[in-house]
């Protein structure tokens, strides 16, 4: 048995710049000469016979998932690391009334703790074959700053990742949500780029009224779009309504990211709400639960788009037939991806992160096969807890 004898969640907080937070939504845009302070938590699993596994969450570090990390992490203590699927099964249900997303980066740790244990890395666990992956630019939202603020700045910055290997490209619009402005985004970035890019749409649920999504999703028609993501106010969850939708244009439709863990993202896919399945290895109970997520996809034959990034997501890809595109999110011109600078080997998921083939590699080393710079985060550490 390996005796998990202590769990250890550090809170900490950096800045990022030329970046603020967008009043409409409280998104974080450019904005050129601001500064915005961050805040993250890494989560540390020890066992009794000497074993770690580290994670630090990156895309679900809120005052909400926090606490419910706190919440689970004293149930670790006692539990044997090597049983993963039981321990996902005993969070699953202890956090059962709320949306499951403090559990993701636990899950991630314990795999960490696994690869570790066994030297291998967690994509030889999961019986990984993928070295490299295709990665998309997915932009920040649009600003009226002067960075993403205009049709034409959009397709400058298109061309830039085009040269720097990119395939393929994401928008994510403007948070007012003018259904007019988005359709002509979508069709002046497809004439200009649309020949050399594959291009997707992520309005995030800025889109007010179905029939905008409607009339936005009849654009991505037009422009041959390879998906269209959570279009409208409906939060990503009325499969009814994104059926409808789905009768009514052509392009593909993604959904699920807001729909949490494997038998709800069933319901939504078996009530015809969606041809792409979404999936977070930190949104969705960890990589425990987003290869159940991702088998379920490849059982219906539906591709399992892996949502934002980071090692753990590059792990799951590289065990999935049936997923296109890892997201290099977020990016703009002239700021950088808002994600922590905790890492002292080199990995970075920065907009240069791609080669000249557009891809990324899969790190090989054990467990997640990257170093934390732990003297970073104990620098800016504002709060360590605790469980022995």
């Amino acid at each position: 048995m390996s005796r998990i004898d202590r769990v250890e969640v550090h809170e900490f907080e950096f800045d990022a710049h030329n970046l603020a937070r967008d009043g409409v939504a409280q998104t974080i845009t450019f904005k050129r000469g601001s500064t915005v302070r961050l805040s993250k938590f890494a989560v540390v699993v020890r066992t009794a016979d000497g074993g770690r596994g580290e994670y630090v969450a990156q895309w679900v570090a809120t005052k909400s998932t926090l606490g419910q990390a706190l919440m689970l992490c004293p149930r670790l203590v006692g539990k044997d690391a090597r049983e993963r699927i039981a321990i996902y099964e005993d969070l699953k249900r202890d956090i059962r009334q709320f949306d499951h997303m403090g559990h993701g980066p636990i899950d991630i740790a314990l795999w960490d703790w696994a690869g570790r244990r066994y030297g291998a890395s967690v994509a030889e666990l999961l019986g990984g074959y993928r070295k490299r992956l295709p990665a998309y630019a997915s932009t920040y939202h649009a600003d009226r700053a002067g960075g993403l603020h205009c049709k034409e700045a959009f397709v400058d910055f298109a061309r830039h990742c085009r040269s720097l290997g990119y395939r393929a490209f994401k928008i994510h619009g403007w948070n007012d949500g003018d259904a007019r402005e988005e359709a002509e985004n979508v069709l002046h970035v497809a004439k200009h780029v649309g020949h050399e890019m594959t291009l997707m749409l992520d309005p995030a649920c800025e889109l007010r009224t179905f029939a905008d999504a409607l009339r936005v999703g009849r654009a991505c028609d037009e422009a041959g779009f390879f998906w269209y993501e959570d279009p409208y106010r409906d939060g990503g969850t009325s499969a009814y309504g994104h059926k409808k939708l789905r009768e009514l244009i052509r392009t593909p439709l993604l959904m699920t990211e807001h729909v949490r863990g494997v038998e709800p993202k069933a319901d939504f896919i078996l009530a015809g709400g969606t041809d792409f399945v979404r999936v977070d290895p930190e949104y969705d109970m960890g990589i425990t639960g987003s290869l159940k997520i991702a088998h379920l996809a490849e059982s219906l034959g539906l591709d399992c788009e892996i949502h934002a990034s980071g090692p753990a997501h590059r792990h799951l890809m590289s065990a999935l037939r049936n997923s296109n595109y890892y997201e290099v999110a977020l990016v703009g011109p002239d700021c950088p991806n808002a994600l922590p600078p905790v890492y002292a080997c080199g990995y970075t998921d920065q907009l240069e992160c791609v080669g000249d083939d557009g891809c990324v590699p899969v790190p090989t080393g054990p467990g997640l096969g990257v170093t934390y710079d732990w003297d970073f985060i104990a620098k800016h550490r504002s709060a360590l807890h605790v469980f022995e």
